[in-house]
Parts: structure tokens; sequence; C-alpha cells
């Protein structure tokens, strides 16, 4: 039977001359081969970071510099939901796919008439959202073979046919009565969906998951802490990058006390990435448990760490450990973006990671060789430096926190949100810069004594926020002291900021780069804006309905460019306007920091789209 994308357009998949006869097969184990097509098609986005590199740009460039200051707002599309919206729609042909957070609906629209084609809205239980940490968010959906798949936050794994939103099969990831949930976006490689899990913050044992795309069968399950056959390591194979040699027996429990590894966290919540070429899949693993560094003494492998797996046997290749004994909450699962870039004459492919912990990696991929660290805000003080010979941080032990039980460390930056959390940064091949969504926040922290109790928090420690130093590395506007965020252009060859822009509160989008050196972000005001990709000059700025946490992204349809981005404030930085809090240290400590932001803003779901008035799309088709 043929095989019919989304909308009914078929030919507007049809990439560079790809033969037809690619879109008939319907054969799960194309799936990969279909992907791979479709995202070199820059009309669609057709997975969270537009290709598999995780690079979040795109060829357009019918809006570009010259003209998006004349950008406006084409449609509106409400979502019925008042929580955080991170994440960012699909497009695929004349359809595009919208998630929400809890209770996670999918929304199919036709962009021919922006009417609901079908709406997916699962029965959740409603207990499920007070065991989700930092608010309900859902980070998006995934797409091959005729299906959406999505990833509610009661850890199940649904495949939804794409033409009727007709459930295909459910699988279920985890036991949220035992603190287990998920808000990631799931991705599609070769004949398998990958997902992760939450729930660092409960004691939860993290896990990275597989399922068969065509019956959502479990293909294999790794494991971030324990033993070595559940974390699908092999000693003798595997290979720790900070030391270029195989891991070893037992690496994991070697650095645990007793059977700690088994509440021991390292969630996967965050974005994974592939290497066709390489066959590898890249993602993070988060905090270990419990934030008290105190009680779980050892490197807590691994946790905070970086792994490179085979997706079709979920082997380990290899893992970097980024935060040993993690003593502040900086989780490891921000995205991995694969670049080609020249390091010293000579052409490597590598994997860049913005780190919550304030320090920005480059490894060679393929072999996890680490070629540099370099923080991305100078300001941090947890450590001066990441020693290139062991790879370990060179902590400040002012700012450590192992060992100090009731004592409250003033001053630790960055905090625990990291220098940037999960909002995945852009790259454009055009610059060779990376565009970074970044926070400028320090914290007070306390530790204290916790005992688990499954389905219980397990935290441990008692924070709060505030602004860090109102310093920045060549502005290019000026700010009050009081900024809590910078949007930056990294240059990860040399180790450096090129340009930053400086802004009231952490800049808390996904950002796109864009053929028309153009680069989007939003900030949590709820501004989506427009800057020169070389400059940083400003070029456009739109106030949308709420705080915006959502990822911009763009596509084309009938021959215009539009861009796209959800408001809704929420997230860990709203979490005290999404879920009414109002302690200082409630909200993980970061109600206190962002007390300010209802100033500003207010509690919404909505997709604004853009797009060039038709006078101004004109001249670009004319040149």
């Amino acid at each position: 039977m043929k095989k019919k994308y989304p909308g009914g357009k078929s030919q507007r998949l049809l990439i560079g001359g790809l033969a037809a006869s690619v879109f008939m097969l319907s054969d799960a184990s194309l799936a990969n081969q279909e992907l791979l097509e479709l995202q070199k098609d820059p009309s669609q986005w057709v997975m969270w970071g537009g290709q598999y590199n995780g690079q979040r740009y795109s060829e357009l460039d019918q809006i570009n510099k010259s003209n998006v200051s004349q950008l406006q707002p084409d449609w509106t599309f409400s979502t019925g939901v008042l929580r955080g919206h991170e994440g960012g729609p699909l497009v695929l042909g004349d359809t595009m796919y919208i998630q929400t957070p809890f209770p996670n609906k999918v929304i199919a629209i036709d962009l021919n008439t922006q009417e609901i084609k079908w709406k997916y809205e699962p029965s959740q239980n409603p207990q499920v959202i007070g065991v989700m940490c930092c608010d309900t968010v859902n980070r998006g959906l995934a797409y091959a073979d005729g299906k959406i798949f999505l990833q509610q936050a009661d850890t199940t794994l649904v495949a939804l046919d794409a033409e009727s939103g007709q459930v295909a099969w459910q699988s279920i990831n985890g036991d949220p009565s035992k603190g287990q949930t998920a808000t990631n976006a799931p991705l599609v490689v070769k004949d398998k969906v990958i997902t992760g899990i939450s729930g660092g913050e409960f004691g939860v044992r993290g896990y990275l998951t597989a399922y068969n795309i065509d019956d959502g069968k479990l293909a294999w399950r790794a494991y971030s802490t324990g033993p070595d056959d559940s974390m699908l390591v092999n000693p003798d194979e595997t290979i720790d990058a900070a030391t270029g040699q195989p891991v070893g027996k037992d690496s994991s429990l070697k650095s645990w006390e007793g059977d700690q590894w088994k509440i021991g966290g390292g969630t996967t919540w965050g974005w994974f990435t592939y290497d066709p070429e390489l066959d590898l899949v890249y993602y993070g693993t988060g905090n270990p448990g419990t934030w008290n560094p105190t009680q779980r003494p050892g490197d807590n492998k691994w946790s905070m760490s970086l792994f490179a797996r085979d997706p079709d046997t979920g082997e380990a290749k290899w893992v970097y450990q980024m935060t040993p004994h993690d003593q502040w909450d900086y989780d490891g699962v921000n995205e991995k973006i694969l670049v080609d870039q020249e390091v010293d004459g000579e052409m490597r492919k590598l994997v860049v990671h913005f780190d919550r912990n304030g320090f920005a990696y480059t490894q060679d991929r393929e072999t996890g060789e680490l070629l540099s660290a370099n923080k991305y805000d100078q300001d941090i003080n947890w450590a001066s430096s990441v020693d290139m010979e062991t790879g370990r941080p060179v902590v400040n032990d002012q700012y450590a926190t192992v060992g100090k039980e009731d004592v409250n460390v003033e001053g630790i930056c960055p905090a625990a949100l990291g220098s940037k959390d999960q909002q995945p940064a852009s790259f454009s091949p055009k610059t060779g810069l990376f565009y970074v969504p970044t926070n400028h926040v320090c914290m007070d922290y306390e530790p204290y004594q916790v005992d688990y109790t499954a389905g219980q928090p397990y935290v441990g420690a008692t924070l709060s926020m505030y602004p860090g130093p109102g310093n920045i590395t060549n502005p290019v506007k000026e700010i009050d002291a009081n900024r809590m965020g910078t949007f930056i252009a990294w240059d990860a060859t040399a180790g450096e900021i090129k340009w930053s822009i400086p802004e009231r509160f952490s800049v808390w989008s996904g950002a796109l780069a864009t053929a028309g050196d153009v680069v989007f972000y939003g900030t949590l005001e709820g501004y989506l804006k427009a800057v020169d990709a070389n400059t940083g000059e400003e070029l456009y700025s739109f106030k949308t309905p709420s705080g915006i946490i959502g990822n911009v992204n763009t596509w084309s349809h009938d021959g215009k460019q539009y861009i796209g981005v959800l408001s809704g404030i929420g997230g860990w930085a709203g979490i005290g306007m999404a879920a009414g809090l109002t302690e200082s240290t409630e909200g993980l400590g970061a109600v206190g920091g962002y007390r300010d932001l209802s100033n500003y803003t207010q509690l919404g779901g909505v997709l604004t789209v853009f797009t060039l008035p038709e006078s101004a799309a004109k001249d670009v088709a004319a040149n």
C-alpha cells in the first residue's frame, strides 16, 4: 500500500529528486532512511533539532537580516493549557503537530486552513503532577513511519497515526508511584524510538530505553548506574573518555557506597542526537541522588555523564563524566550538538556540549577525546578549570558543599539551574558559531540529611537563587546589574565568546539559526527576538502573549517561510507562576530568584506564527 504523508501533498516531501518509491515503503526498518531524507528538506521540521545533529539550523533564507525587521504575526493558536510550554511543533507536508504540557495533548493543524485535523488528549492520573520536578512541561514529539510519537508525563510512550491521530500502540516506560515521570522529546533512529526518564529528585535510577517503532516492544534498556550488564557497558571495550582507557569492571559500582546506586539518579530527561555515519546516539545523564553529597561519597558514576551508544544494541562505546561527585545539581542532560570543524589544522568530527556546570566541552565524537573545556560564563566559581590531563574539574573548596551538612554555602555560581539548562543552542555552518541561551544566576546551598522513601522527594538541600554579578563580556547593549541571562555567540574552536546580549531574565528558549544570517530566540518576558548572526545586533522584537520557554522553529509553506514559537511561562524559572508558589526557597530555590517575572508576563499557552508581508516575500523571490 502506498505510504501517505501527513497533509496529503507528498510531493512536498520529494527532496532533491528523491525517487518516489522511497515514500512508498512502509517497512519500519526503513524509517531511518526516511528521516535521513526528510531532514534535508528545510521546508519541513521533522525532529526536535531540525536534523539528527541537533544543530537547529535551517537553510531557509527568505527571511534574512535585510528584511526580518518587516516580520509580522500571521496567525496564532491557543493550546488551552496554562503551564510551561517547552519544545516546539513538528511540520510535515501540510500538517503541523503541537504538543502541550500535562495532560500532553497532541494537536494536528492543517496549514492550509489553520483548522484542527485531529486532537489526542490522554487520560492521565493528575497525581503525576505532584511527582514532576520543575513544572509539567513536555519537550516535543517525534515522527517516523507514518506515526507521531509522544512521551507522556506518566511515562507512557504513545504511537499515533499521523493522519488520523488513532493510537497505534502504547508502552509503559516507568512507574510514577516511584517518582518516575517523563518530559523529554523522543528520537527515532532506524527502527527504534529512543526515550528517557525523569525523577532524579525522587531517587530514580535513570535509564535510556529503545522501543521497536512498529509494535512498541522493548528493544533494550541501558541504566546510568549499577552493574555493567544493566548499563550495557563492556568493561573491556567501553572507553572512559577522561582517561582514554576502558572503563574496567564495575566502574559504576566502585564509585558508590553500598547500594546507593539503586537510588542514584542519572536520569535522562534531556535531548538525544545521532550520527548516522558513526551510527552512535549521544545523550547526557542527570544529577545523582540525593543533592546532599555527604550522603553519597565517591564519583557516583555514571551520573553527570555524556554517553555515546550503539542504537541497535544500546551498548556504550564511550562515556565521559563531566561533574564527578556532583555537589550542586549540575545535570548533564543538555543537548549534544554534532559538527564537523577544523581543530589544529585537522577536520574533526565533534560533539559540543554546553553543560549546566558552566563549561563548554568539545570532544571527538568517535572516541570521546576531550579537546577543550572552557567557561562560557566567566563568573562561574565552583571550579577554576577542567584539568585536560584527567578530564576532571578543578574544584574551588570555598564553594564545595560536601561535608557541610546544615551549613549554608553562599555565592555559588552558577545556581543549580546551571549556566544553561535544557534550552537548546543552535549552530550555523555559515558563521561557524554556536548561539547559546544562558542563565546568569548564582545561589546559596544548604545540604541536609534526608532519607529515601519511594515516590517521595529525595533532595536533601535548601537553595536560594539570585542574579549573578553585573559584568559581562563584550555587551552589545546595556542592562542593569540584575541581569539573569545572556544570549551568546560561542566559538568552540577558540573557546571564547564572540558577542553577547544581556537579558533581564534567563534566556530559556531554544535558539534557531538560519541561512538568512538571522538567529532567533525568546525571552521569559515573552519577546521573540531576531539578531544578526555575525554581530548580535537586534533586528526585530515582538512580545507574544506569555513568556517564552519554547524552541523557535521555521518551515515553508506555499512558497513562504514561517517562524513559529510556543509561548507559555513555566519551566523551572517560571515554576512560581505556573504552580502558584510563593516562598523564596520553593521550586528548588527558583521562586525567589524569579519573583519579579510576574511583573512582565502572565500564564498562557499560545503558538505564534510569523512571516513576511507579501511585498517583502515577493522582493526576495524577484532577487
